[in-house]
């Protein structure tokens, strides 16, 4: 009986070409996967140099129609951004951390080598994550949208003002605000900036979202966790100097201003992030969030084992 073939035949990278870690580790990927006879594609508006590894250039936007597996190299920002190509394709994102934190690139350039040939032999844990669908919808104008893997962020922009704006879930009005803005996170983005507005960690698997208000005026205001298909809607009130700029995973979408709706729900597709195959997510909290330093880094023994 014949062998089966070997998945990811054709891989595409990315990575952000202006920090040398990134392109150190592209280059070494790059000549790897060529060791392994796959074939690899590169964003042809970049200019790295692959030192004599044979690579194919394509405009970013078809690189994911032409790839079996997309491979981002850099920090969680080059995830994010990698999570956007990808999704819509339904092709699988594997993440090689060169950034500062890597939540969600989890493999280290040190064992890039070994990791990545697991990835290609078929041993990894695959890990479907949703996305958030966001919209700003004004009187007139085309409705502007934008997807996102971490969150949906409404904040006071060019005004020293706080923002004062009502929130619907479902339709339904739930509270009237004051402060700095609000963070629409995902499970995945409960990590990131909600996790710095007093929000809590939700684990990734988890059909919900939080919603945390960025410097309340209030202490009452605070965090909620709503399940993850809820529609958000959110409307700035009629106040002098009032004005709110939308990012979606740092990207911006555009102002919001009095008489426009940000509407925020699941995007249609999800994206699938793989990794090896011991993938541990509470190793991963104790490793970026530096749980259990000092004397307390490993369980007490199990006394029943002993």
């Amino acid at each position: 009986m014949p062998a089966a073939p070997h998945p990811f035949q054709t891989i595409a990278i990315i990575g952000n070409t202006r920090d040398s870690r990134v392109v150190e580790s592209l280059q070494a990927l790059a000549a790897h996967l060529h060791s392994r006879s796959r074939r690899v594609l590169i964003d042809g508006a970049t200019s790295v140099d692959y030192r004599g590894v044979t690579v194919e250039q394509l405009p970013e936007s078809e690189l994911c129609t032409k790839a079996d597996l997309l491979i981002a190299v850099g920090g969680d920002g080059s995830m994010l951004h990698a999570a956007r190509l990808a999704a819509p394709r339904g092709l699988p994102v594997l993440g090689i951390n060169r950034g500062r934190l890597g939540f969600l690139a989890d493999i280290g350039p040190t064992e890039l080598a070994t990791r990545v040939d697991e990835i290609l032999a078929g041993r990894y844990v695959s890990d479907q994550r949703t996305m958030l669908q966001a919209t700003l919808s004004s009187p007139g104008q085309p409705d502007r949208q934008c997807n996102g893997l971490n969150d949906v962020v409404l904040q006071k922009w060019q005004t020293g003002r706080i923002l004062d704006f009502e929130t619907y879930i479902d339709g339904r009005y739930v509270n009237t605000h004051g402060g700095d803005g609000l963070v629409i996170a995902t499970a995945t983005g409960s990590t990131a900036y909600a996790l710095s507005c007093g929000g809590p960690i939700l684990y990734p698997g988890l059909d919900a979202m939080v919603l945390a208000p960025i410097c309340p005026h209030t202490l009452s205001d605070r965090p909620i966790v709503v399940r993850s298909n809820a529609i958000i809607e959110v409307r700035l009130l009629d106040r002098p100097d009032s004005n709110g700029q939308v990012t979606c995973d740092g990207v911006s979408l555009g102002a919001l201003s009095q008489g426009d709706r940000l509407i925020v729900q699941p995007a249609a597709g999800k994206v699938t992030l793989l990794h090896p195959a011991d993938h541990d997510y509470y190793r991963t909290l104790r490793s970026k969030l530096r749980w259990g330093r000092g004397d307390r880094t490993a369980p007490y023994p199990d006394p029943t084992t002993e």
